[in-house]
């Protein structure tokens, strides 16, 4: 499938090289599911790219608009990932923010990743990661365009048997990996690392929070450490384009096969039905 891509709504036209977004990164994004022209949790999606807009003093695109982007983009047979950023515009050299400054928005449409099939039914292989991610609570969880920890860190693997790797933070928290959030399994409860210093919050771990509680699942959102979750009975990573895999194995630790992330995975895409 060829990438197509809408920007400020209108296809065959070009981002200036004075955006911010280029420039600093001065910007956030969004990545969802669009399955048989259907944006999937756009409300939950919106509402995040909404708020980390907010959290930056842009202002974003109205959701009918990035919806209409969307349709022109997505036949309605088509299911594709579609990525929205939006970008504080543009301005002139230096970091002080223009005072009219016009947001520019991207909507691309792209090929759903082709995941090898024994992620769903067997599990991944996770690395741990020796970057550290640093610590900036002005910044915690939005999704800003600022991603170079998590390209520097998908650097350090060439392993097509690897999947994932595993971020901490500079003072050996467990935090999420480079595409992905997780969660740990300590009997009944299910637990995901606090994200107020650093990290990413995501759409499909805000929605596990909800639905956990459905399968019999405890919550509990906690600082965590690796030797935690080395010794957790299972381990699951998320996000909006899988849904739910279980790692079997980090570094020299192996866990067994569970049935939490299939459970997760299947309640994820029911969800997605009854929303649809």
């Amino acid at each position: 499938m060829q990438t197509q891509y809408l920007i400020n709504g209108r296809p065959g036209t070009a981002l200036s090289p004075l955006d911010r977004g280029l420039a600093y990164g001065d910007g956030v994004f969004r990545t969802l599911a669009v399955r048989h022209g259907v944006a999937h949790c756009w409300a939950k999606h919106y509402r995040r790219l909404s708020d980390d807009c907010n959290a930056l003093a842009i202002v974003c695109p109205p959701a009918s608009v990035l919806l209409a982007d969307i349709g022109c983009l997505c036949e309605e047979n088509e299911s594709v990932a579609v990525k929205i950023i939006v970008t504080r515009g543009e301005g002139v050299r230096g970091y002080a923010v223009p005072a009219l400054a016009q947001p520019n928005w991207i909507v691309i449409k792209s090929a759903l990743p082709a995941y090898p099939e024994q992620n769903f039914s067997q599990g991944i292989r996770v690395k741990l990661c020796q970057l550290r991610l640093a610590m900036q609570p002005r910044l915690a969880g939005i999704k800003h365009l600022n991603r170079l920890e998590n390209v520097l860190a998908r650097m350090e693997w060439v392993d097509v048997q690897i999947a994932e790797g595993l971020l901490l933070d500079e003072e050996g928290r467990v935090i999420e990996c480079t595409m992905s959030n997780i969660f740990i399994r300590r009997g009944a409860t299910l637990v995901t690392p606090k994200l107020d210093r650093c990290g990413v919050a995501g759409v499909t771990r805000q929605r596990i929070i909800d639905l956990a509680p459905v399968l019999g699942v405890d919550i509990a959102v906690e600082d965590l450490d690796l030797e935690s979750l080395l010794s957790a009975d299972e381990v699951i990573v998320c996000n909006s384009l899988y849904g739910a895999w279980q790692v079997r194995n980090l570094e020299h630790v192996n866990w067994p096969a569970g049935t939490l992330a299939a459970s997760l995975r299947n309640r994820l895409e029911a969800d997605d039905a009854s929303v649809a």
